[in-house]
């Protein structure tokens, strides 16, 4: 599966002016409030009038960005690195003139790294980040210091300086890197989701379509029938006349092929009310029946258990589940050799699936995160010209635990040299996916079929 989304471009244009104008909101309020506590309450002497100017210049910006521009504007990545690079610079200047690192809201710089670090692109979270650090080592080295009510400065010792610089730049890395890889999880992780949302649609809006054809034809089966043996009869009393012969004919040639595209369009969903369940190796097959003439050997193995598991089961044909199964034959028929194996086993309390090929496998460094959105599970030279986004084993282990199932990857071992491989092996030696289903969760209940409903009353 492709798709028109890339994780990897700038996000920039996922925030909006709105968003940015309502925040600077809070922090002109906040800088206020603290400039008053401290000069009225706690008596620590500052540079009001410097103080205060910084404060109304993010005031006055904020205003001009409110009425300038529609609030539902979005920005561009560099808008919007500027907007916060302008607001850490404003932060900054309240900071130098507060006491430097001496005044606690110091950290409030991580703000902007970390807005950059959940919706902008990484080479702006490391700008932003490398900005930050200067500004904090600025107002390190250079501040005015807050004079107490009688007149002692307000320093802190310089190893606890230097210790809160080092702590301030450590945070700033770290932060960074922590939101940016958390926000880029969770963004890929939706984007998946999406995909999975809208390959299950598709199945769903494909398997109602055959069902509405499949009823169709059953319910058009009677008419057309009558309209050929009808054209039939007046073809034999029209000898005589070529002409009405001959459209005679043509009436019965049309109806004969309503029936034909009928019952072709038909084997496309096959979800009438007589068709919502099936035996398993019929699942299979319908699951694998799209990639079974693309130049592999595709087989096919059906037995239970054990003696004592019974007949075969019937079980209900869901999209999630045929769809999450034809990702996994896809996988394997597109990184196979010349061979794919499609195993289905049962016993009184579970249905099985291994679907194996003799490919190279999956590599062993990802074993562990197969199922991944946008993880590639199989080496790109296995599949020359191939470009896909690793979504396939990420929608089939979706659709597939959704429906109850258990997946497990690995690969096949080969039987060593001159050696038989041992009987409970899987085939193969390429990548093996065991499914596993509890049967109440995916076996059809017994009982006679209810009637279709007619198209027509």
């Amino acid at each position: 599966m492709t798709s028109t989304m890339d994780p990897m471009l700038p996000r920039g244009d996922w925030l909006r002016l709105h968003t940015l104008v309502n925040l600077r909101w809070i922090s002109i309020c906040g800088q206020l409030s603290a400039v008053a506590v401290c000069d009225r309450v706690l008596n620590i002497h500052l540079p009001l009038g410097a103080c205060y100017l910084t404060v109304i210049l993010l005031l006055g910006a904020n205003i001009i960005f409110a009425m300038g521009n529609p609030g539902n504007r979005r920005l561009t990545e560099t808008e919007a690195l500027l907007t916060l690079l302008f607001d850490m610079s404003q932060l900054s200047m309240l900071i130098f003139l507060t006491g430097g690192l001496s005044n606690p809201f110091v950290l409030l710089i991580l703000a902007p790294v970390v807005i950059a670090a959940s919706a902008l692109s990484l080479y702006t979270t490391i700008a932003l980040s490398l900005a930050a650090a200067v500004w904090v080592t600025v107002v390190t080295v250079w501040h005015l210091p807050m004079v107490l009510a009688d007149g002692t400065p307000l320093q802190s010792p310089d190893l606890f300086r230097f210790g809160f610089w080092l702590s301030m730049v450590t945070g700033i890395a770290f932060t960074s890197i922590y939101a940016h890889r958390v926000s880029a999880e969770a963004r890929r992780m939706s984007e998946a989701l999406l995909a999975t949302q809208m390959a299950l649609a598709r199945e769903q809006k494909l398997t109602d379509l055959g069902g509405v054809v499949a009823a169709a034809a059953h319910e058009l089966g009677t008419p057309l029938a009558t309209i050929k043996l009808v054209s039939t009869e007046l073809m034999e009393e029209l000898r005589g006349t070529p002409d009405l012969h001959d459209d005679a004919g043509l009436i019965r040639d049309q109806a004969e092929r309503c029936r034909d595209i009928l019952r072709a369009m038909g084997q496309s969903g096959k979800d009438d009310s007589h068709m919502r369940q099936a035996p398993l190796e019929t699942l299979l097959r319908d699951a694998a029946e799209p990639h079974l003439s693309r130049g592999r050997q595709v087989h096919f193995r059906v037995a239970p258990a054990s003696d004592g598991a019974g007949p075969m089961p019937s079980v209900l044909r869901r999209p999630e589940i045929l769809h999450g199964l034809r990702n996994l034959v896809q996988n394997a028929v597109d990184f196979s050799r010349a061979e794919v194996w499609v195993d289905a086993t049962w016993t009184e309390g579970e249905i099985r699936i291994r679907i194996s090929d003799d490919g190279a496998g999956f590599p062993p460094q990802i074993l562990n995160r197969i199922g991944e959105p946008f993880v590639r599970t199989r080496r790109p030279a296995e599949r020359p010209g191939y470009d896909g986004m690793g979504l396939g084993l990420f929608i089939a282990k979706t659709l597939l635990e959704r429906s109850g199932a258990r997946l497990r990857f690995g690969n096949a071992v080969a039987a060593p040299p001159g050696r038989r491989r041992p009987a409970r092996t899987p085939r193969g030696t390429g990548a093996v996916v065991d499914v596993t289903w509890r049967r109440e969760l995916v076996e059809s209940e017994p009982g006679p079929l209810r009637q279709n409903s007619p198209l027509l009353p």
